[in-house]
Parts: C-alpha cells; sequence; structure tokens
C-alpha cells in the first residue's frame, strides 16, 4: 500500500518481484485483490499538459486573483481556440453489444482510415450568450492569418452575440497569438484582452464546447472533409445558448478546482 501510494504508476509485476527480493512470495492476484480491498483500483492514468513550476505558479496567481470576480465580469468574455477535428474521430471508440466469435462481423467494427482519413482545423469563439463564427483555417495558420481570422470573425462575433461595451478577448499564449503585430492589432482595434496562464485548457471552457461538437458531428458520420467542415458548422450553430450560459456560470468552479489542486491540472 505505501509503494502505490508513493508511487500509483507502480505496477503488481513490480510489486510481487519486491517482495520476491525480499523472501516473500506473492501471487499477482493476491496484491491485486489486497489493493482492491483497500479502495484501489487500476485506472488509465489521465493525460494532462505537462505543468512546470512557473506554470503552476501562473495558474494559482490567475485563480486566486480572479476567484472573487462576480459572474458578471465572466459574462463580458469572449473565450476563443482552435481545435482539430478528425474525419473519423471520435467514432473510434464507439462500444458494441456482440458474441464472444462475432469481433469481426462488419456490423460490430468501425472502419477505419490511415491517419484518420484526414481533419480540419477549426478557430471558434462563445460568450454566455452563444457561439460566435467559427472558420475554418486551411493549411498552417502563421501569425498573418491569425490577424485576418480576428478581422473577419471575432469582431462579427462580437457584434453579433451584442458583448457591448468593456468586452474582453481571451484567447491562449500561443506565439501566433502574443506576436508583437497581433498585440498592436488588437491594441488599435481597442479589443481588451485576458491576461492567461500558459498550459490551461482546463481554464477555458470552450473546450468542453469543442468536445459536445465532436461528439455531436461523430453522431452524423461525415463521409469526407467538405461534408465534415458543413457538418462542424450546422453544429456549432446548434449548441444551445444555455449551454453556454452555464458554463459561464459555473466558471467559479474551476479557479476553486486550480487552487484546491494546488495549480496541478483538474478534472475540467
Amino acid at each position: 500500500m505505501r509503494t502505490v501510494r508513493n508511487q500509483p504508476r507502480t505496477t503488481r509485476e513490480d510489486l510481487v518481484n519486491d517482495l520476491k527480493a525480499a523472501g516473500t512470495i506473492v501471487t499477482k492476484k493476491t496484491i491485486g485483490n489486497t489493493l482492491r480491498r483497500e479502495g484501489l483500483k487500476s485506472c488509465s492514468a489521465r493525460k494532462v499538459p505537462l505543468l512546470k513550476k512557473a506554470h503552476i505558479h501562473g495558474r494559482l496567481k490567475f485563480a486566486n486573483e480572479h476567484l472573487n470576480d462576480s459572474e458578471d465580469n465572466w459574462v463580458k468574455v469572449l473565450w476563443s481556440d482552435e481545435t482539430k477535428i478528425e474525419l473519423f474521430g471520435i467514432n473510434s471508440t464507439r462500444r458494441v453489444w456482440r458474441r464472444r466469435n462475432a469481433a469481426y462481423d462488419p456490423k460490430n467494427t468501425i472502419p477505419t482510415v490511415k491517419h484518420g482519413g484526414g481533419n480540419i482545423m477549426l478557430w471558434g469563439c462563445f460568450s454566455a450568450k452563444g457561439t460566435g463564427q467559427p472558420y475554418h483555417i486551411k493549411g498552417t495558420m502563421d501569425r498573418a492569418m491569425y490577424r485576418q481570422i480576428l478581422g473577419e470573425n471575432l469582431l462579427p462575433s462580437a457584434r453579433a452575440l451584442k458583448m457591448g461595451r468593456g468586452w474582453v478577448f481571451q484567447h491562449d499564449n500561443d506565439p501566433k497569438h502574443k506576436a508583437k503585430a497581433t498585440k498592436e492589432w488588437l491594441k488599435k482595434k481597442h479589443i481588451k484582452v485576458l491576461e492567461w496562464p500558459s498550459q490551461s485548457p482546463d481554464l477555458n471552457p470552450i473546450e468542453n464546447l469543442w468536445r459536445e461538437l465532436k461528439v455531436q458531428v461523430a453522431k452524423r458520420q461525415p463521409r469526407n472533409l467538405n461534408d465534415l467542415e458543413k457538418i462542424c458548422k450546422e453544429e456549432w450553430d446548434k449548441i444551445p445558448p444555455w449551454m453556454c450560459a452555464n458554463l459561464v456560470a459555473n466558471y467559479k468552479k474551476r479557479l476553486t478546482s486550480v487552487i484546491a489542486n494546488k495549480g496541478f491540472a483538474t478534472k475540467y
């Protein structure tokens, strides 16, 4: 128990060998049963961004500074991000009910294509009032393209969502976002930018919307990349405003979680 508490990645085989070296012979099964009896179970380790000391410090600073902000403050934020959507993405994790020898019955399989059959990159934004204009990023996005995306989509989205005066723009610390020319463009347009801690996708509620979008797109089973783009835009527009409002209304919980987890990654 002590070994597993200190090093959760220890395998049952490691424990068998440690005990054997100490002169005790125990089977893997007994070790598994003992750990389960103590309330532990073997789970897949969650993948989270690599956090260095400076990242942890930045996340805690952000959470503490904004912990007592009113909900109205978060309503004024226009959240943004980019994401990659695979043609055969979430489909790949579907489960099926089948008999023992029927694993390869075509009904029980999911056709895959090498490298996921292609993907598209999307830029999107949202506020407590709903989703903004999505944009399909063609090719590799550089600083100039990012400014073009903001010019063609950010301001029209802010107007359509009736953000009003004093709204705040959120984007992460990607070098393209932090480029001098991008900062100057935002300043020239009088757009206030939210100071953001690096390596913090769990603090950006748009991640929840991307997940929702990918689930809904997968249900419609797009056949090719043109189909995928069309379906993505339709499903993004269908995301209900109440879902956006809820994510923003519960924002304080994210900050509380970061503080409770001492700056490390949270369930969000």
